[in-house]
């Protein structure tokens, strides 16, 4: 089933005919807002860092962006506001929200006015059939208070997701907290761990790393645990896996996923962060991370992944980068091109996203480095990972540059040769036994 399917399946399982829909990732809510605009009832789309607008160009009167005032997602909803005539923008002032940020943990009380004013002009349906909690076609849920439907789907990676914000908005609407495998960054996560070559990638640092039966494993920032359930599915029982992370509705996803697919025993989820690991010194064997040193302070984690090691232990990094070019197998003009190849800019202050995570391991006190720049390839452009990354790019393009991407990634399509490869920095190294 299609994210659409299973969000239609629920609005007709909670006797639902229009509901109002608030998300970050507009990709969850394009086919609705494309093919089914009638079952919704006003839209907000909260801190998107991609945004492609011609989904919502049917009905852009109904629809809310919430932007912060500098990065990817002013650029895209500033954007799409110039191409959406009749939508609606709103800036929360001098506030940056990368792809991690806890946006309504923030700035609870703007979002919590714009959404309230916003909606309540606008109509939908109180479910006909609610009841408090439940899953239904994949889509697990939770109900609070009482009027129209209002479904949060879930961020990205925001560590407190909806939860700031649902007391409040319950006053007014009957809010329905979405959550599973098939929304928001969990599933753009298990989508990634699927394409092969990213597979590839971690087995060429599991197999540098090279745990021994007995040996202990550390993940520093698991998000839905996808790894480690490969992992844990490659090792058994011959090594205990630790998976850490400061997310916790995505440390819940990860165990219920582990637990249905009955790993829950051979990994332990716990909280903690990679600037401040919550381990005594020299505890692991083996520590790895990926894609997780772009989002905080990597120089410190890389300090603090050294502290837990223990004297010959290895330590693996996986990052996005942001300075070597992307691929897609299009032909398309050169001014077309350029932005194509360019990777979505998106690391933080302190965060890597560059081949300085190299220089970076070996400043942290690493040896015997093994450097592996690999691509990853993703070839499904039904996924949610596929539409995360093309969204970036369509929704810098004008109208003919829109058609002209359209039709050559046709004609990729009817050829099965439509795919695109990114970049990744990666390195393993020991920490010295002197």
């Amino acid at each position: 089933m299609t994210p659409t399917e299973r969000l239609l399946a629920l609005w007709d399982h909670l006797g639902i005919g229009a509901a109002h829909v608030a998300t970050q990732m507009p990709g969850d809510i394009a086919g609705l807002a494309s093919g089914f605009g009638s079952r919704l009832g006003g839209i907000v789309l909260c801190v998107p860092t991609r945004l492609d607008p011609v989904s919502f160009g049917v009905m852009p009167e109904r629809l809310l962006m919430i932007s912060g005032e500098g990065g990817l997602t002013a650029d895209v909803t500033a954007r799409a506001e110039a191409r959406l005539s009749g939508s609606r923008r709103i800036v929360l002032a001098g506030y940056d929200a990368p792809g991690w940020a806890d946006v309504v943990a923030d700035r609870t009380d703007e979002i919590v006015e714009a959404m309230s004013g916003f909606l309540g002009k606008l109509e939908a349906d109180a479910p006909a059939r609610p009841s408090r909690e439940g899953s239904h076609a994949g889509i697990s849920y939770s109900i609070d208070g009482s009027g129209p439907a209002l479904m949060l789907l879930p961020f990205f990676l925001a560590p407190s997701q909806w939860a700031p914000a649902v007391e409040r908005l319950a006053r007014q609407f009957t809010v329905i907290t979405l959550g599973g495998a098939h929304l928001g960054g969990v599933a753009t996560l298990e989508d990634r761990a699927q394409a092969p070559t990213y597979q590839a990638m971690f087995r060429t640092l599991i197999d540098l790393l090279a745990p021994k039966p007995g040996e202990t494993i550390l993940d520093v920032g698991c998000g839905a645990g996808s790894l480690d359930r490969l992992l844990a599915g490659r090792l058994g029982k011959a090594n205990p896996i630790t998976a850490i992370d400061t997310n916790g509705f995505l440390l819940s996803e990860a165990e219920a996923l582990a637990k249905a697919e009955g790993l829950d025993g051979l990994i332990r989820f716990l909280p903690g962060n990679a600037e401040a690991l919550p381990f005594a010194d020299a505890s692991f064997d083996c520590i790895f991370s990926v894609t997780v040193l772009e989002e905080c302070d990597a120089d410190r984690a890389l300090a603090e992944m050294m502290r837990v090691a223990r004297p010959g232990g290895r330590i693996g990094v996986i990052v996005r980068s942001i300075d070597l070019p992307q691929w897609w197998s299009v032909d398309v003009p050169e001014a077309l091109r350029r932005r194509a190849v360019t990777p979505p800019q998106s690391v933080g202050a302190k965060g890597v996203a560059d081949a300085s995570l190299y220089r970076r391991a070996r400043q942290a006190g690493l040896r015997g480095l093994t450097c592996f720049p690999a691509l990853v390839t993703l070839d499904r452009p039904e996924g949610p990972i596929w539409r995360y990354r093309e969204d970036h790019l369509t929704a810098q393009l004008s109208p003919p540059e829109l058609a002209a991407w359209q039709a050559v990634r046709e004609v990729a399509a009817g050829q099965g040769l439509l795919f695109m490869a990114h970049p990744m920095h990666c390195v393993m190294g020991h920490k010295p036994t002197g």
